[in-house]
């Protein structure tokens, strides 16, 4: 009987230490995906303000008569 409760004991004490693993794991994840996602939002930003500045300068080009 002592030896049950020691193995329970042992592999609750196994996924506590799992669940607590995971948990940073997933702590980690989030602030990474946080970072990438306002990454994203930068480079989309910058790509709007790129295609703008293009867009106007495409509209400055005088057309060529034939």
């Amino acid at each position: 009987m002592v030896n049950e409760l020691n193995a329970l004991e042992s592999k609750i004490a196994q996924v506590g230490g799992l669940c607590r693993a995971l948990r940073n794991e997933n702590r980690e994840l989030q602030q990474r995906l946080a970072t990438l996602e306002a990454e994203k939002k930068q480079l989309v930003e910058r790509m709007d303000s790129a295609r703008s500045r293009l867009e106007n300068l495409v509209g400055q080009i005088p057309e060529a008569k034939a």
